[in-house]
């Protein structure tokens, strides 16, 4: 596995730059020892070679600029070093490409032991008389074309130009002055050869802007602003937009310019030899038109053999789909074929130096499932199931292939269960999490991920690729969020860092328990009755986007729009989504209680609806409105899994003034659809001592006019806030919330009951029953505390740990999966676990309640079995039981989804319930075991007879001792 060499010894993600996770060789304060390079007037010369390969000098071109950007005066490139005894100097070049540079190994001035015949790997060196007339210079030196590029760009990184300057508008963070450090580093090779971003699913949004900025065509002016994005941000591949364009043909200079600039250009699963699905020879058949099919790859190869290509071998049907007349034999003789020509046209008698990837991407896996060889010198690349979830990893017999295997990934994607395309739904504790299982177990030849239209996925591009480079920054499962706060201190300043960080991993939580193309109002409607879910969820979203709106407040006038388009934005456009939904959830919800706020509902969900577009309006004004139709995707109304043809809002109901036959006045409780009167008076919830969550009686107006009410308890003890009040409709307030307090200490010792009285100056009075519970546990009790019989329970809220005979652990994931955090065994290589030897994490919990039959509900991940022969696993006991072990994804073919798959998918957990057996009331230990890699769990709810419907669960249980 490569890995990245830094001779300066830092903590992950700790620098004294703006650049990621890289060692600083540049600082901006005086140093003994350094070199000013840049001042307010003045800027370095820059040396590059007139041999050297011209994507270098198109980069020094660019560092050049960026100091321009920086302090106000820009750069100057040069080829000799002649003249220059004055001026600050930063020689650059390619080992072996560049005379200069290789004058400097011969002299022994410039080390370049440690990167010499590595792949994209350069050192940074301050060098003392490196020529006559230069007392110093700052020397940059690459192992090949890339290298030397990424050198560059990160010195572009280091004095504070974003590698999102362009296309997400991030202003360059000013300096007065720049020195080279007296140190030297040396940086490569990445951990992933070739790592790089898809274009697809590019209409409406990025199509319609290429239409209005570049004439129609995805250009070379427009792939010249991509490449210099994925070389800053040292990435190296390309998969160009496929469906309404052809990369080599729509603009002659593409496939020139993408090898000059050192982009590595591959085409997409379904478009074999560097040919455009657009292009296909029709009827696209092996079978009965081999012959065209087989000139149409020729072509594709004279066309694309003088540049840098990562050969798409194999093929699939017309369209994206799967062909009806190939199988396993007859595409082995397609790769054959394609094998043969790459030999004949490169002159080449093995193809060991001429990368080449298949694609195992849905019917192609069945293929391969029936036995087809593939040759050795060909990279799987496994494919997740287009919703972030790895469907197979290299097993025993194929890590050691000479091609290697990679991984196609999506952050965008038409299809099944619902297309999702509009803003930036990714976890990215998850996509850490997918990609680290696949880095161990020796999927690191490609990453490939497809990015829709780019704009809206910023923040998972760039951490998406940031791992890719350098996987051994990233091996803590807390490493994301370390990440996050360094990505913000690049963008926006270390003054909102911290507070951004939070924000995105919170938002990541959010958006990870359904994509905005799959809500509509049926998540909810269990939840506006049961633990005041949906409420509560639309409360998180609303706090999420204060929260972020006070730090885009401190923000200056340029950041603040760079923090919109990518941390605002996502906020404030999808909690828009969430509320109209919510709220048309509870509009359904309020009308059968005849609550006036019904209506005042209805228009609530009209006004999100109409803000939705002003929002969208705001986003494509953005810098004089370089981003219009970025956020054309349409997002609300679907019913399958296609784009509905408009944005359409969800239906609503409003209902009459007049007051039923009951009574204007309306009362309900937590947990119960019933409206007394009328209905029969619910008795409230229970209570006691560790109730996690406030319990309530919601007063309400049940037609026009104003009515007083009283809230009187039959006992002392039990407070209710506020205890008088009026509801008054359409003027005033149509619902009060009352919240119940009791005082424990002077509360009757075990169980009893509280009568509660609504009484309106006119009418029936409610009387509302309410269980209390007054119990206690051991002082010393350490963990989660039942009530009404549920026990729901976070992943970093064990109460112990062990680690397994072979040294694996459980690790927590933070801020992992819809709620909290998730659990997962490591290593990821590690082999099959039991539970008499691997590691066990114990959650305690004291009981109150007895049940016979006790269940564990146990919330995972959709993720799939990457290895069929050992298939993900668990195993739960209670106490010293015999532990139950799970198998929780069923078997399925290769590239089909698996049983449950779409629920899955859909609600960003799939859900098993294992039995626990008898639990009587007292002090337990449940054990969990995750008894194979890539197994994970992130959340634990214990049934004693308790636990009510709803989407996410019952809220977390009061835990003591943490």
């Amino acid at each position: 596995m490569n890995l990245v060499v830094f001779v300066l010894s830092l903590a992950t993600f700790a620098t004294k730059s703006a650049a990621i996770g890289q060692p600083a060789s540049l600082g901006f304060t005086e140093t003994a020892g350094g070199l000013k390079l840049s001042s307010s007037g003045s800027a370095p010369t820059i040396v590059i070679d007139s041999k050297d390969w011209a994507g270098v000098v198109r980069a020094g071109n660019d560092l050049a600029s960026d100091f321009g950007l920086v302090t106000g005066t820009k750069g100057k490139v040069v080829t000799s070093t002649s003249g220059l005894s004055n001026a600050p100097v930063i020689i650059v070049g390619t080992i072996g490409k560049s005379p200069l540079i290789d004058s400097l190994v011969v002299s022994t001035k410039l080390d370049v032991s440690a990167i010499k015949g590595k792949w994209e790997s350069f050192t940074s060196q301050l060098i003392e008389d490196p020529v006559d007339g230069i007392k110093s210079a700052l020397v940059l030196a690459g192992s090949d074309k890339r290298g030397t590029i990424y050198a560059i760009y990160d010195v572009s990184e280091q004095i504070g130009v974003s590698p999102w300057y362009w296309w997400a508008d991030v202003p360059p963070k000013k300096k007065t002055d720049i020195y080279a450090l007296p140190m030297k580093k040396s940086q490569g090779p990445p951990s992933i050869k070739y790592r790089g971003i898809f274009l697809n699913d590019e209409q409406p949004a990025l199509t319609n802007w290429v239409n209005a900025n570049y004439g129609g065509k995805y250009d070379s002016r427009f792939h010249a602003k991509v490449f210099e994005l994925l070389l800053r941000l040292r990435a190296n591949y390309f998969w160009p937009a496929m469906w309404n364009s052809k990369f080599y043909v729509d603009d002659s200079k593409n496939g020139p310019l993408a090898d000059e600039m050192g982009i590595v250009m591959g085409t997409s699963h379904t478009e074999p030899m560097a040919r455009a699905d657009k292009e296909k020879t029709k009827p696209w058949d092996w079978k009965s038109n081999q012959n065209n099919l087989k000139k149409y790859m020729q072509d594709g190869l004279n066309r694309a053999k003088g540049w840098e290509t990562l050969w798409t071998v194999g093929m699939r049907g017309d369209g994206d789909t799967g062909s009806p007349t190939l199988d396993a034999k007859s595409l082995v003789d397609v790769i054959n074929y394609q094998q043969s020509i790459l030999k004949s046209t490169l002159g080449l008698s093995n193809l060991s130096s001429v990368p080449q990837m298949w694609c195992v991407y849905k019917e192609v896996g069945g293929y391969y499932q029936d036995g087809m060889k593939i040759p050795d010198d060909v990279t799987i690349l496994w494919s997740d199931d287009n919703s972030g979830n790895i469907q197979r990893l290299p097993i025993p017999s194929e890590v050691n292939r000479e091609g290697g295997a990679g991984i196609y990934y999506h952050f965008d994607y038409v299809g099944d269960p619902r297309n999702y395309k509009w803003i930036n739904t990714i976890q990215l504790s998850k996509t850490w999490e997918q990609m680290h299982l696949a880095w161990q177990r020796a999927a690191s030849e490609i990453w490939i991920v497809n990015v829709g239209d780019l704009k809206p996925l910023e923040i998972p591009i760039s951490h998406f690729l940031d791992m890719a480079y350098n996987m051994d920054k990233f091996t803590s499962p807390a490493s994301t969020d370390s990440w996050l706060e360094a990505w913000a201190t690049r963008e926006f300043g270390s003054g909102v860092a911290t507070g951004t960080a939070e924000a995105m991993s919170t938002y990541g939580k959010l958006i990870v328990r359904r994509k905005y193309e799959l809500l509509d109002k049926t998540p909810f409607m269990l939840s506006t009755v049961n633990y005041d879910e949906a409420e509560n969820v639309l409360n998180e979203w609303a706090s999420l986007q204060n929260r972020t709106q006070a730090l885009y407040d401190t923000l200056d006038t340029a950041t603040q729009t760079a923090f919109f388009e990518m941390v605002l934005h996502p906020i404030m456009a999808g909690r828009i989504v969430q509320q109209v939904y919510i709220n048309a959830a509870r509009n359904s919800a309020y009308a059968s209680q005849k609550r006036m706020s019904t209506n005042k509902l209805a228009d609530d969900v009209k006004a999100a609806y109409a803000q939705d577009g002003v929002i969208q309006k705001r986003y494509h004004g953005l810098s004089n409105g370089k981003w219009n139709h970025m956020m054309d995707q349409v997002h609300f109304g679907y019913n399958n899994w296609q784009d509905p043809g408009s944005n359409s809002m969800p239906s609503v109901k409003t209902i009459a003034t007049t007051a039923p036959s009951t009574g204007m006045l309306g009362v309900s409780v937590q947990n119960n659809a019933a409206s007394s009167p009328g209905d029969a008076a619910p008795t409230l919830s229970g209570m006691d001592p560790f109730t996690p969550e406030n319990r309530t009686i919601d007063i309400y107006a049940r037609g026009s006019g104003s009515m007083d009410f009283t809230v009187a308890s039959s006992v002392s003890y039990v407070k209710i806030t506020p205890s008088t009040g009026t509801v008054s409709y359409p003027s005033g307030t149509s619902d009060i919330r009352a919240t119940i307090l009791v005082d424990w200490a002077s509360a009757p010792t075990g169980s009893s009951t509280v009568s509660i009285t609504v009484t309106p100056k006119t009418g029936t009075a409610v009387k509302l029953d309410l269980p209390l519970n007054n119990v206690a546990v051991p002082a010393d009790f350490k963990g989660y505390v039942e009530s009404n019989g549920a026990v729901a329970m976070e992943m970093q809220h064990l109460t112990s740990r062990t680690s397994g005979a072979d040294g694996t652990s459980l690790e927590v994931i933070p801020n992992y999966g819809r709620t909290d955090s998730g659990l997962t065994l490591l290593p990821s290589t590690a082999t099959s676990q039991t539970t008499t030897s691997g590691p066990k994490a114990v959650y305690s919990f004291y009981a109150f309640t007895s049940s016979a039959n006790a269940k564990v509900t146990v919330y995972m991940p959709p993720s799939f079995n990457i290895n069929p022969s050992s298939p993900l696993k668990f195993a739960v006991a209670l106490d010293q039981t015999t532990p139950t072990s799970t198998s929780p994804v069923p078997s399925a073919i290769l590239g089909a989804m698996p049983g449950g798959w779409s629920d899955a998918v859909i609600n960003g957990a799939r859900v098993v319930t294992a039995n626990i057996g008898k639990v009587d009331p007292g002090k337990h230990e449940l054990s969990l075991w995750l008894l194979e890699p890539g197994t994970v769990v992130h959340r634990l709810v214990i049934d004693l007879g308790g636990v009510k419907s709803s989407y996410l669960g019952p809220p977390e249980s009061t835990k003591l001792g943490f």
